[in-house]
Formats: structure tokens, sequence, C-alpha cells
């Protein structure tokens, strides 16, 4: 099962409880906006094959008021599924939100200062006075992109651009995945680059 409430927590390092309610909202919100309903199936291709529940909490109305521009629920709802998705999938969680320039959105981790590559090492050695802990490791890029209702063509040409993308960090020597979150299916197209 893949449930959007597990977003509500303090365990994640680089998305604060507010935050990860706010994604499952999104999430939420364009779920049910597709016309789902409780544990339908999600199936995540590309890299990894698999079918999951898909769970989330109930979008309110103040909470469709909310995110009425469903392109930007979209987005939202998609990280959160991403972060699900790398910590199920990867094996890492969203250790630090990028900033705008190096082409990916998060950089994904663990708490596992052994077996460092030297890439990781440099990465994580840049990150530190923004990460601010000396037992997080930054391991991989993490791009992401959300649409709410898309045919497998517009997945897959989504999903290529973002891989494209993130050639501006590719000097950093880390691997980078791609995750494109689909509504309408609902599904999740995921592939390393």
């Amino acid at each position: 099962m893949l449930d959007l409430n597990d977003l509500d927590t303090d365990e994640i390092p680089g998305i604060t409880r507010d935050r990860g309610k706010d994604m499952a909202q999104a999430g939420a919100v364009c779920l049910e906006a597709q016309g789902h309903s409780q544990r339908v199936p999600f199936t995540v291709r590309g890299s990894f094959r698999k079918v999951y529940a898909l769970v989330w909490p109930p979008a309110t109305d103040q909470a469709q008021r909310a995110w009425n521009d469903h392109d930007e629920a979209a987005e939202h709802g998609a990280a959160g599924v991403a972060a699900l998705l790398a910590i199920r999938e990867i094996g890492y969680s969203p250790l630090l939100r990028s900033r705008k320039g190096p082409g990916f959105d998060y950089w994904l981790g663990d708490r596992d200062p052994s077996h460092v590559t030297e890439a990781e090492q440099a990465a994580t050695l840049e990150l530190r006075s923004f990460l601010r802990d000396d037992t997080l490791v930054a391991r991989v890029r993490l791009e992401v992109s959300g649409i709410n209702n898309g045919n497998d063509h517009r997945v897959r040409s989504r999903t290529n651009a973002k891989l494209r993308q993130m050639n501006r960090s590719d000097d950093s020597g880390l691997p980078a995945y791609a995750i494109v979150v689909e509504f309408g299916r609902p599904l999740a197209e995921v592939r390393k680059k």
C-alpha cells in the first residue's frame, strides 16, 4: 500500500510534517477530481514495476477550494507521491529541496555515513550548511513532475524532458531519477538517468 497519510510525519529529513500534509492534500484533490476512490490501484512502471493500493486523506471542500489550481495541485501532489516512492523503491529519503538551477527538485539520501562514494562525499560537503546534520549523506538527485490526466505519449515525453533537464547537474557524479505522476489512471513512471 502507498499511503499519502504517511507524509504526515517528522521522519522525512527534507519535508516538514506541514509540507507533507500539504502534498497529501494536493494529491487527494487531484485523485478525487479524476473520480478515484480510496485504495485505487496505482501502477509504477519504468525502472521499477509494481502496483500499489493508493490511499489518501479525504479532500474536504476547503481543500478543494485551496487547491483549485489543479496544475499546481498536480505538482505538489506528485512531489508527495514521489517522496514515498523514493523511500520505498529507490531506498532514499528526500533530504533537501534543491534550489532553482541544477535541474532537479530534491536531494535524496540517508543517515548512513559508511560506504560513501567520492561523489556523495563531495555533494554532502557542498550541502553541509543546508543539511545541518553530520549524519545525512546526499546520494541521488530527484526530479518530479505531475500531470492531472495524460496519455502514455505525454507521460513518456515529460519523463524524457525531465531526464534531459537534469543534464545541468550531471557533473555532480550522483545518479538521478525522474518520477512523473499521472493522476488520471493513476500511475507513476520512474526512470533512472
